[in-house]
């Protein structure tokens, strides 16, 4: 059979963007030419230099955009994926992978301990990618936003793994009828125990040896979790004396 007028087509650069732009905003010129330096795609070169995109190459990105955002498939496995294609086969089943955030360290009492609040996470999650993950809507995520209980990275617009617990645990709560609203006694009574903390370990990081800073967070961590247990104490024995 002869390839349709269609088939045989080329577009450059700029018109591929157009027509990606719908479902995919955030594509650009420096993204395609990365993913032809993966060797993901692979458009035709004019004598002088130029791309031209057919439409077999157009598809191919999409499938590759769509992968990444909706399955967070790293690029060498979507490359697998594409050899398959390419050769005629089925690519494997896909199955979700979503970002996970670190387990919370939990001591003999079920709380946790100051492991905990010393370790450091470089979660990084895009505003969809929390909405999606914690399974929450827009308008929570700016409800909770609005009352302080959730920010983004400064810069950045990211969101880290404290934020991703924060919006779950706001979801499980929302199933009790407690909106974000509701929540800012939370932020409040935990604003009053940082600062709280940063008081008594205030003269150990104004020391002027090397180790004073890691001698404030150390001990920052182990009050944070024993306030922490406190807390839970104390609210389990007033649930106790209530009933």
């Amino acid at each position: 059979m002869q390839p349709s007028a269609a088939s045989r087509a080329r577009m450059n650069i700029g018109e591929v963007l157009e027509l990606l732009r719908g479902d995919h905003p955030n594509i650009s010129i420096p993204k395609i030419r990365f993913l032809e330096d993966k060797g993901l795609i692979k458009p035709e070169r004019t004598p002088s230099g130029y791309r031209k995109f057919s439409h077999g190459d157009v598809e191919r990105l999409r499938y590759i955009l769509r992968m990444q955002r909706d399955h967070y498939m790293p690029l060498k496995v979507i490359g697998e994926h594409l050899d398959a294609i390419d050769r005629g086969l089925e690519p494997p089943p896909i199955q979700d992978v979503v970002p996970t955030v670190p387990t919370v360290k939990l001591g003999q009492d079920g709380l946790p301990g100051a492991e905990t609040f010393l370790a450091r996470s470089d979660v990084r999650l895009s505003r969809k990618e929390l909405l999606k993950i914690a399974e929450i809507d827009e308008a929570t995520l700016e409800q909770l936003e609005q009352h302080g209980l959730i920010k983004a990275r400064p810069g950045t617009g990211h969101y880290d793994s404290d934020a991703l617990l924060v919006a779950r645990t706001a979801a499980e709560l929302a199933e009790f009828g407690l909106e974000p609203r509701h929540l800012r006694a939370f932020k409040a009574a935990a604003d009053r125990e940082v600062g709280l903390v940063e008081q008594v370990t205030a003269p150990l990081r104004n020391g002027r040896d090397a180790s004073a800073e890691a001698r404030a967070d150390e001990a920052a961590a182990e009050i944070a979790a024993l306030s922490v247990r406190l807390h839970a104490t104390l609210v389990k024995a007033g649930l106790r004396r209530s009933r």
